[in-house]
């Protein structure tokens, strides 16, 4: 299938990539239109236009991620990660209509043939074909074109902000901003039985304006709105403003709180940075409100790909329903999108529109092809032959690796390490875009957007980098298949998971390495070899300071991620396991009490008596180092700050060590020389076992508030 895609170099193209598969409770859609949002793609192409120093003037948070990656893994890492970044192409469009095409099992909503409008960013592309989460679609009622449902996730960004005004009937609200989400929040105003004032600099969006349901219209330009406010309101002013401007300055919004009257009420919709003057605000104790995408739900996990509804009766209008009114609206005519449309392209043309977007409204893109490649089916089945040919030849190659999940963690830290060290099979990944542009970076035979795939195929060695809770899935999949498997960590996210992963490596060739790479790391291996030459049991203090956790991450997804403690300290007490040996106990405790700790400080007991304490922080301050840890054997003390520097205090005298390398590297080619007979496995199944057995008995510790033996 072809999807459209944007580089950051400004590039864009049409792309043939894999197909997408419908994600857990899902549908699989065959895109007949899609609507360009002016506005947000135009900001986007435009930012991807801009040289390295005006993106960085324009994301100066983006520049202070890249620093704290430099201070923890070095330039050269931080450098790959921006580079990764800079040449990954990146999805547009966000809503569009279609024909179901597959449904997931576990969704009972729809059937295949039914037309459905679809929304997000995340998934609704500019694409031939889409995968969507359950809520992210709503059915197209009889009556409603295709290409009039394509609109759907927009107008509803638009009705968000006319909710969010708390109008009523009679109501004069003031709508500033008349481009495309303006326009449509005219028209959803005046369906409400509101009284709109819409106020532009460009006089054609006037005159549309007007067609969509303005009482009248405004160009500041020509005529001061006060002025006109004052007049249509009898002086008391408006009862709202809508703001649908985008930038940063204190014009705008200084204008809403003059025309408003007293105790108004200000929404803001879309990327504009109010600046308030207060006094004005103050003395009319005006109310600020930001309207939140296409309603509630929007960014919550849980709601748009875990299927959780809010209950009606405590979230009256959530994204879902506020597709499903949308809709109703075009059905009976009271949303009327023709004259809002400016142009209708058909999808082989859409990359001309992308030059002029600042003279358009609405572009609607349309699809014409049934199936899922423009050439047909014929082709389709062609293509189809030949891929399963070459996978046949492919099968009976030697030291072949296929690779599932490769996001930019993978892109930088593990698959630079293989590439061109074992033949590269299959590069699976969510999105098809994705998994194409990893295929031609890598060099992989094949990009795929089904994992199915991958087991299809015998004697393959298996990468698994996708997020925590389908580690353990895919693990198991693989243990089956007979594969040796390297996964990311956590191994897995509960004692279940790990019986069951214990069971299927009992009657399987295969094997299993978790990539705990602070084992490999040369610091460590230096470190190792001072130690081993000090008998008797030893103390390690290891310090991580994680900084706060943005609460979009997706770490902040306990379901996915498994929370901070399972999903990321895991490390360092596997680190304290590969430093001290076995385990035997362990107390730990958390700092407040919150559902899901993200600090833990871990007392452990190790069978030759030594002892470790880990303390993995979010409290501390970005300045300070983010790993360091110290070692006291008999005499000696090691100390080590993230990996890059190893001090060695052994007979009064100081010895100085500087690396380069957290050990991802000298992980991968371990496991290589594994995979190529040339050397033992890396890292034994027990070990990494051990490790993860000490992490669950840590967050048993934390709730108990005891200590826990092993």
């Amino acid at each position: 299938m072809k999807q459209l895609a944007q580089y950051q170099d400004g590039r864009l193209e049409l792309q043939d990539v894999p197909a997408p598969v419908p994600p857990p409770g899902g549908i699989l859609v065959r895109t007949t239109c899609s609507v360009i949002s002016p506005g947000t793609e135009r900001m986007k192409v435009e930012q991807a236009r801009m040289s390295l120093l005006q993106k960085a003037k324009a994301r100066p948070d983006q520049v202070k991620k890249v620093i704290d990656t430099a201070k923890t893994l070095g330039w050269k890492a931080a450098l790959e990660k921006v580079r990764n970044r800079l040449e990954s192409p990146t999805p547009l469009g966000y809503s569009t209509a279609g024909v179901v095409v597959a449904v997931d099992e576990l969704n009972s909503r729809f059937r295949v043939g039914d037309r459905v409008a679809c929304g997000g960013a995340e998934c609704a592309f500019h694409a031939e074909m889409i995968a969507v989460p359950d809520l992210l679609a709503a059915p197209i009622p009889e009556g409603v074109e295709d290409w009039q449902a394509a609109y759907t996730t927009l107008a509803s960004i638009s009705m968000q902000a006319v909710r969010q005004t708390e109008v009523r009937l009679g109501d004069r609200v003031l709508v500033m901003g008349q481009g495309l989400v303006g326009l449509l929040a005219t028209s959803l105003l005046q369906a409400s039985g509101a009284r709109v004032l819409a106020v532009d600099f460009v006089a054609s969006r006037l005159q549309t304006a007007l067609a969509m349901g303005a009482e009248r219209g405004v160009n500041p330009a020509e005529t001061k709105v006060e002025d006109v406010v004052r007049e249509w309101t009898h002086g008391h002013g408006v009862d709202a403003v809508i703001i649908c401007v985008g930038g940063k300055s204190s014009g705008p919004a200084d204008q809403a709180i003059a025309c408003l009257r007293d105790r108004g009420v200000m929404v803001i919709t879309g990327i504009y940075d109010a600046e308030l003057s207060w006094k004005t605000a103050y003395m009319k104790d005006i109310q600020v409100r930001y309207s939140r995408s296409y309603g509630p739900g929007r960014y919550d996990p849980q709601y748009e790909w875990g299927g959780k509804d809010y209950p009606i009766g405590y979230v009256r209008w959530t994204e879902n329903r506020n597709f499903e009114a949308c809709l109703e609206l075009m059905r009976t005519g009271q949303l009327d999108l023709k004259p809002v449309t400016t142009r209708r392209v058909s999808f082989e043309s859409v990359l001309e529109v992308y030059d002029k977007l600042e003279s358009e409204l609405g572009v609607v893109i349309e699809y014409c092809s049934p199936g899922f490649s423009r050439s047909g089916e014929a082709d389709s089945a062609a293509e189809s032959r030949m891929s399963d040919g070459l996978k046949a030849e492919l099968r009976n190659s030697v030291g072949m690796l296929d690779v599932i999940g490769a996001g930019n963690f993978a892109r930088t830290m593990l698959l630079p390490h293989v590439k061109g060290k074992i033949v590269l099979g299959t590069i699976v990944n969510a999105t098809g875009l994705s998994a194409r542009h990893v295929k031609e970076k890598f060099g992989f035979s094949t990009a795929e957007t089904d994992a199915a795939k991958v087991f299809e195929s015998n004697g393959n060695a298996l990468m698994i980098g996708t997020r925590h809770h389908l580690h353990a899935p895919l693990v198991l999949k693989a243990l089956q298949s007979g594969k040796h498997t390297f996964v990311e960590k956590p191994l897995c996210l509960t004692r279940e998971e790990l019986a069951q992963i214990d069971e299927a490596m009992a009657s399987t060739p295969g094997s299993v390495m978790v990539g705990f790479n602070r084992r490999f790391a040369p610091a460590t291996l230096a470190m190792m070899q001072t130690l081993q030459n000090i008998p008797g049991p030893k103390t390690l203090s290891f310090h991580v300071n994680a900084g706060t956790l943005a609460p979009d991450h997706w770490y902040a997804n306990v379901e996915e991620s498994g929370g901070r403690v399972l999903g990321e300290a895991c490390h360092f007490f596997d680190f304290a396991c590969h430093v001290l040996g076995r385990p035997v106990k362990v107390t730990a405790q958390t700092v407040g009490r919150p559902a899901v700790p993200d600090s833990v400080t871990a007392q452990i007991e190790f069978a030759d008596g030594s002892s470790a304490q880990i303390v993995y922080s979010a409290e501390g301050d970005s300045a300070f180092p983010k790993e360091s840890f110290r070692v006291f054997a008999s005499g000696s003390v090691v100390e080590c700050e993230n990996f890059m520097r190893l001090s060695i205090f052994q007979n009064r005298k100081q010895t100085v060590k500087k690396f380069a390398s957290k050990g991802h590297a000298e992980e991968m080619a371990a496991w290589l020389a594994f995979l190529q007979g040339d050397a033992k496995h890396p890292l034994p199944y027990e070990q990494a076992r051990q490790s993860m057995r000490l992490t669950f008995a840590v967050l048993e510790s934390i709730r108990e508030g005891r200590g826990v033996a092993l």
